[in-house]
């Protein structure tokens, strides 16, 4: 077991990013498609084909979920997932092509690195080159590459953080797994303590939480942010329960960044099933409840895989 979005037979995760320019893509390729759903919880969020996943519609199935920096411009590197999977033979078949569907989420990197240079079809293209269903690189890579948390203070007060993945299989063979690129306006806590935010000028942890509250409506809060992320599973699920895991995974981000889903923030979470494990009760609460504890864990290895340097 390789405890990360890996251990979901049938998913393939590739990475590209500029490290000059601290942004990048990460994609997550199900060559034979998976069932998929989304639950956007921030108030600025950055999509793409969102709505076609909302259960009323029609397809059911996606063949690649793509996590971008780049704000907006970002969305630009589905195009280059879609045409390398579109060579490949992989879509749903219109007959005379097949049409990859590619789901996007983006966040906000413009603030750190450089504003201008941005995810484009090419690095989307590079990010398939190098999918692998073996090896998943963690921290400072992918749309993990210009991640920060804790802006309260401004940039100069907040702290680096990554993309993180996690994932737990329980004894009857469920697997779930969480992938989530870790770019927030709050601060991330574990066991009572921040371990990564905005910090005061004495390089001390300044509370984000507290401060918002304290701050009222006397303070102007800049900056754009967003966390995204995907679920994983191998149990099957239609595209309605996908869409509840993943509301509840949303619980797990909540557990451990505060303040979390606030209108600074496009907080998107996708679930992807790959339909190969069927139970015959109650998938959506097992998975659920797997999907938060496994969020949970991957922002936590987003901010300690990644360079603690900003």
């Amino acid at each position: 077991m390789k405890h990360n979005i890996l251990d979901i037979k049938g998913l393939k995760v590739g990475q590209a990013q500029n490290t000059e320019a601290k942004t990048g893509v990460t994609v997550v390729i199900a060559e034979k498609g998976a069932v998929c759903g989304v639950d956007v919880r921030g108030a600025a969020p950055g999509t793409r084909e969102t709505d076609l996943l909302n259960p009323i519609n029609a397809m059911e199935r996606v063949q690649a979920v793509v996590l971008s920096g780049g704000s907006a411009f970002g969305l630009e590197a589905a195009s280059g997932v879609m045409d390398y999977l579109e060579e490949k033979g992989i879509g749903f078949d219109v007959g005379v092509t097949k049409v990859p569907i590619v789901p996007s989420a983006v966040l906000f990197d413009l603030g750190y690195g450089d504003a201008f240079v941005r995810p484009d079809k090419a690095m989307g293209r590079a990010a398939c080159e190098a999918a692998s269903d073996e090896i998943l690189m963690e921290g400072d890579y992918g749309a993990g590459c210009g991640a920060t948390v804790g802006k309260l203070n401004g940039m100069e007060h907040c702290c680096n953080s990554g993309i993180g993945s996690w994932a737990e299989t329980t004894e009857n063979g469920i697997t779930v797994a969480a992938l989530i690129a870790v770019n927030a306006f709050g601060d991330v806590w574990e066991n009572g303590k921040i371990i990564a935010g905005t910090k005061n000028p004495d390089g001390t942890f300044a509370n984000t939480e507290e401060g918002v509250i304290k701050a009222a409506s006397s303070l102007s809060f800049g900056g754009k942010n967003t966390t995204i992320g995907i679920i994983a599973t191998n149990v099957k699920l239609t595209k309605a329960q996908a869409a509840k895991v993943a509301g509840m995974a949303h619980d797990g981000l909540a557990r451990c960044i505060r303040p979390i889903h606030t209108t600074l923030d496009g907080d998107t979470l996708f679930c992807m099933s790959t339909e190969e494990l069927e139970l015959p009760t109650a998938p959506v609460d097992v998975v659920g409840i797997l999907a938060a504890k496994v969020t949970e864990q991957a922002v936590l290895r987003a901010i300690k895989t990644a360079n603690p340097q900003i």
